[in-house]
């Protein structure tokens, strides 16, 4: 079996709409991965790096960040 990410969607930084997992791994910069089950956060989430940024400075980077609710 092959090794990778399973269990989870890909999601796009710029509509926030939920994209093909060829798509996501296409696009790494403007794409979140997210597990399945992870729960909500209430924060965002950079596309780049995948980690969770400030209320701040997801308004300066609309589109290479993610809202989870």
């Amino acid at each position: 079996m092959a090794k990778g990410k399973s269990g989870g969607h890909y999601r796009g930084a710029v509509s926030g709409r939920y994209v093909t997992n060829a798509l996501g791994k296409r696009s790494p910069n403007t794409t979140v991965f997210e597990k399945t089950g992870g729960g909500s956060t209430g924060s965002a989430r950079s596309a780049r790096s995948g980690r969770f940024v400030s209320g701040a400075t997801a308004k300066r980077n609309p589109k290479t960040t993610v809202e989870e609710s």
